[in-house]
């Protein structure tokens, strides 16, 4: 496969996980499926690691991808191949730009499964109040104390499953960009792989 049909792949593999990251993140804004004041939503929610980093900064990398297939520039210096090495060569850059909005995104996404959901905690037995029972993460091998959250209903499980979902998706992103760097770089250094001689990527 020519490197620019590579990339082109690896864009459309980048488009529904950013879709799907943008999702979770605008979920994670209704704790256990419910509407909360909004001081009440999990302060790493609002950092929108699934919908700036994993969403739209990952839109830019996509796109260049998937028009690295039908490249048409014309050429440089007499090399009819340099218009298209200048592309790929810009491609790494986006990729870049894509390994650091997903890495953001995976950043925010393990400090928030860390430090688990804002919810609904009893104080002294009749008290009531929000706060953040979980923040040595011990509820992550213990799910006996899930109950310790009141309300919302399901908000750790709601809020671990989203966030996973996040950190996956992002560390998968993170790959994919990275392999369009070395693809990037092969198709600068090492020109055609197609063969025969029309210059394609």
């Amino acid at each position: 496969m020519c490197s620019g049909g590579f990339a082109k792949c690896l864009g459309i593999s980048l488009i529904p996980l950013a879709i799907v990251c943008v999702l979770c993140n605008i979920l994670l804004f209704f704790p256990g499926g419910t509407s909360v004041e909004t001081e009440h939503i999990t302060v790493q929610v609002w950092y929108c690691g699934g919908i700036l980093g994993s969403g739209l900064l990952m839109i830019f990398p996509a796109l260049v991808f998937l028009g690295l297939k039908n490249n048409d520039c014309c050429g440089c210096c007499g090399n009819e191949s340099c218009g298209r090495r200048f592309a790929m060569l810009s491609s790494i850059l986006f990729a870049a730009v894509g390994v650091a909005g997903a890495g953001y995104s995976v950043i925010v996404s393990a400090v928030s499964i860390n430090h688990g959901p804002q919810c609904v905690i009893n104080i002294n037995g009749t008290e009531k109040e929000w706060g953040y029972p979980f923040l040595n993460g011990d509820y992550l091998s213990n799910t006996d104390i899930w109950t310790t959250c009141l309300e919302p209903i399901d908000a750790v499980s709601w809020h671990l499953s989203l966030f996973s979902v996040l950190l996956v998706m992002g560390l998968i992103q993170i790959a994919l960009c990275a392999v369009q760097v070395v693809n990037g770089l092969l198709a600068c250094l090492c020109g055609d792989c197609c063969g025969g001689g029309d210059g394609a990527v």
